[in-house]
């Protein structure tokens, strides 16, 4: 695992860590987590990605996770589309990355999408995995049963060992937004229009978090090409339950982008 750093951007400290391009002409991937993750739960998929793509690769904690500056709670509703990208842009800013590719699981997928639709020219391309665009019963449902999880003490337990002082907030920020009654996708559905560049999509068929529905309404919305793929035995974490898979997909996405190439 490459060694942890930090940004001081004004008042937050954003905890990252970065793996330096084998080639230089190639882009950054930049890594958003999961809505219970952080920089260092991708575990052995950002030095596998720069392996097989010669890529430089940036994960780091968002506000309210790991070791990065505390959040105050609640978070507000549309965190997805407005707190997560506004923080991108500030990283990508403070970093100084003329060209990026962005890739997000589940929360960070959502934020992703937010963000690809400002169309920032350093963004040559996004991946999602497991990304939400509408709110479904079975996304409510499975965060239900996480937070049963949650408040038997084990689950805090592990996601302690890598949020530490930061553990209540990284778990109510995500689950106490997700279901409170007026929680919604749609400013964030209604930005899919705006997304140009080229998109690629990984969702599990058996994903507990979400239906194929996500990918439909993705595709049908955006305006710029478009890839969805629906992997079979895969749940809701491609790039562990079909790593091998996850990556040839994404290397295939990265070799058409008509700026790497």
């Amino acid at each position: 695992m490459s060694p942890q750093q930090f940004l001081q951007l004004g008042p937050l400290r954003l905890e990252y860590r970065q793996i330096p391009a084998a080639d230089p002409s190639r882009p950054t991937l930049v890594l958003l987590h999961e809505g219970l993750g952080s920089s260092d739960q991708w575990k052995d998929f950002p030095q596998r990605l720069a392996q097989a793509s010669g890529c430089g690769v940036v994960t780091y904690s968002r506000q309210g996770y790991g070791q990065s500056s505390p959040v105050t709670l609640p978070r507000p509703l549309n965190y997805l589309s407005s707190d997560g990208p506004r923080e991108l842009r500030q990283l990508l800013d403070a970093l100084q990355l003329p060209q990026v590719v962005l890739l997000g699981h589940s929360d960070g997928a959502s934020i992703v999408l937010a963000y690809a639709a400002t169309n920032d020219p350093r963004v040559l391309g996004s991946i999602a995995l497991a990304p939400h665009v509408i709110v479904e019963a079975e996304s409510l449902d499975g965060i239900r049963h996480t937070t049963e999880a949650w408040h038997q003490g084990e689950l805090r337990e592990r996601l302690a060992r890598h949020h530490g002082t930061n553990v209540d907030g990284a778990f109510h920020g995500w689950s106490d937004s997700w279901l409170h009654p007026d929680f919604s996708l749609d400013d964030l559905e209604a930005q899919l229009a705006c997304i140009e560049r080229p998109l690629l999509v990984i969702q599990g068929r058996e994903d507990h978090y979400a239906t194929p529905e996500q990918l439909v309404v993705i595709q049908r919305q955006v305006a710029g090409p478009c890839r969805c793929v629906l992997l079979d035995d895969c749940r809701h974490f491609p790039q562990t339950e079909a790593p091998e898979r996850t990556l040839q997909l994404i290397g295939e996405f990265l070799e058409h982008l008509p700026a790497v190439i």
